[in-house]
């Protein structure tokens, strides 16, 4: 009798260790499954992302062969300008020759001044008005 109680003890144990590993099976195999759904999505979202990838590298190639004009779009001339714009005119027109920072240093400030004195504004190495209006049709071309 106590080996029939024992034996039945063990078949439970082993019948319940079973279940326990199917369900975990289910479950794996559920998660699998949402994975598998996840990647089919993904792939059918790829061309569509490589073609709005190709379109951006165009811009982007188109904005690289001309660096002057990359600066041309952003300075649709307000009355005052950014340092950036200042700085890109003055390189464009042979003046500047350091990074376009936007940070108007003591190299910029010198630049203005040397624009100023070749083209006979007031030398004082801000850019007024008199001095801007002379110097924002070198945003769109390169002279020097």
């Amino acid at each position: 009798m106590e080996k029939r109680v024992l034996l039945l003890g063990a078949a439970a144990f082993f019948v319940i260790s079973l279940s326990g590993c199917s369900t975990a099976n289910k479950k794996k195999d559920l998660e699998m499954q949402g994975l598998r759904n996840q990647v089919s999505a993904l792939e059918a979202q790829a061309p569509a992302k490589t073609e709005e990838s190709s379109s951006t590298e165009e811009v982007s190639a188109k904005s690289t062969e001309a660096p002057t004009e990359s600066l041309d779009k952003t300075a649709e001339v307000k009355e005052r300008p950014s340092a950036r714009q200042i700085q890109a005119a003055l390189k464009n027109a042979g003046y500047y020759e350091g990074v376009i920072d936007g940070k108007i240093g003591k190299k910029t400030r010198q630049s203005i001044k040397d624009f100023q004195k070749a083209n006979n504004l007031s030398v004082d190495g801000k850019v007024g008005k008199k001095t801007w209006a002379a110097l924002k049709e070198y945003l769109q071309k390169k002279v020097k």
